[in-house]
């Protein structure tokens, strides 16, 4: 577990570092405020499935299974609900503004 949290960390890092040393050298593309938008409701769903799966787990080692269901389906549908959000935003992104990997350096 905590090789995988290294390698995630070392990733973000990295991801960081190129933003910081690329930003301000493309200047042909749309500029990160004309395309992002942050979808908070899709964020919350997100980080409200990590509540829900918590309890699910809990209501699973306490043994009740009726309880453990409702809690996963919840999480499943919050969980469906953020990828569906996502997809939305990829579509318009490419769809809509026109961006694509070789639109400009961050793609």
């Amino acid at each position: 577990m905590w090789c995988l949290i290294g390698a995630e960390s070392a990733i973000f890092t990295i991801f960081v570092v190129a933003y910081l040393f690329y930003i301000g050298k493309s200047v042909t593309g749309p500029q990160p405020k004309d395309v992002l938008h942050p979808p908070i409701f899709y964020s919350i769903c997100l980080l409200s499935s990590s509540l829900t799966i918590h309890l699910a787990v809990r209501k699973l080692m306490g043994g009740n299974t009726a309880a453990f269901a409702r809690w996963w389906l919840f999480t499943i549908l919050l969980g469906g609900a953020f990828l569906y959000g996502t997809a939305r935003e990829w579509v318009d992104l490419i769809d809509g503004k026109g961006l694509t990997i070789s639109t400009n350096l961050f793609g």
